[in-house]
């Protein structure tokens, strides 16, 4: 969303958010809206990514180059957060905290996943994804991990720069992460790919163990029968796979995530087939089958979003 505000629809039951599993379709619709938006000195700016787990709220406010952790969800429209990541604290919001790339900064962070226990982080414009196999407890805290560059101080698309070709350890804008607490999947996607990790990384610079959408490590070209601009991957708990695929104004299904590994979608939402890309399908509004600009999908129990 681009404006400064995230709208939680959650149920409140004795300060914490009632379990998921409680949580019918039907009820989604009736639940109380929270209109929350981050520090009053400097709110929210497009932030693209959210992520609540065991009562704890992260937001990657992207568009001011920063990640805030609340360790209890806010009941009010402004809180100061618990945490902040790329910045020294919650007035910061220079690209990369004003400085040099390294381990502690960010730049148009975007997709975020957490257990409770482990905290990933899409960084975007540093062609990154940082892993902090700890959760972070400190302000700027550095991270344990980088995936796509060769360390902390690197930030450039495919390692190399604009035009290099991708390999298997590189990323090019990659702006989603999801992970099941084993394995993970990278949205990389200037790459026009999703990288699969059959192990979350423990050292920098892991190579992915298999690519979605493209027949090997070193191909980027342009084909719409595979997601052209993968932003978001999600995988349900039985395992369904859903790429939100920006560009294209669709989301790509498939009943079990490995079967993505090679064949095409099983389901396309939003589009006729996988050569159509019309905007609402070329219409002036919006229908029930259509989709406009859509950067990210979940899942609750068989349900997408």
């Amino acid at each position: 969303m681009e404006d400064n505000r995230i709208v939680l629809n959650v149920t409140l039951k004795n300060g914490r958010s009632e379990s998921s599993k409680h949580t019918t379709f039907d009820d989604a619709f009736s639940l109380p809206l929270h209109t929350f938006k981050g520090p009053e000195s400097t709110p929210f700016l497009a932030p693209r990514g959210v992520f609540l787990k065991h009562n704890s709220l992260f937001v990657s406010d992207t568009g001011r180059n920063r990640v805030f952790v609340w360790h209890d969800l806010p009941t009010q429209s402004f809180a100061e957060p618990n945490i902040v990541l790329g910045q020294g604290n919650a007035d910061g919001t220079a690209r990369n905290a004003g400085g040099e790339v390294d381990g502690s900064t960010l730049q148009y962070p975007s997709g975020i996943w957490s257990d409770g226990k482990r905290l990933v982080v899409a960084d975007a414009w540093n062609h990154r994804v940082l892993i902090w196999h700890t959760m972070p407890s400190n302000s700027k805290q550095v991270a344990d991990v980088v995936v796509g560059q060769p360390d902390f101080n690197h930030n450039q698309p495919n390692v190399k720069g604009i035009g290099a070709m991708p390999s298997a350890q590189s990323l090019y804008w990659c702006y989603g992460v999801f992970s099941d607490g084993h394995s993970l999947w990278i949205a990389d996607t200037g790459n026009r790919r999703v990288l699969f990790f059959e192990n979350i990384p423990t050292k920098h610079y892991a190579p992915a163990d298999a690519v979605i959408g493209k027949p090997d490590f070193c191909t980027r070209d342009y084909d719409n029968q595979d997601a052209v601009w993968p932003y978001s991957v999600k995988i349900s708990p039985d395992g369904t796979m859903a790429i939100t695929d920006t560009q294209y104004y669709r989301v790509l299904i498939w009943q079990n995530w490995r079967d993505a590994l090679s064949r095409k979608a099983d389901c396309i939402i939003g589009q006729a087939d996988l050569n159509s890309n019309g905007q609402n399908q070329f219409g002036l509004f919006p229908q029930a089958n259509t989709l406009s600009w859509c950067y990210d999908s979940a899942f609750s129990t068989k349900v997408c979003w």
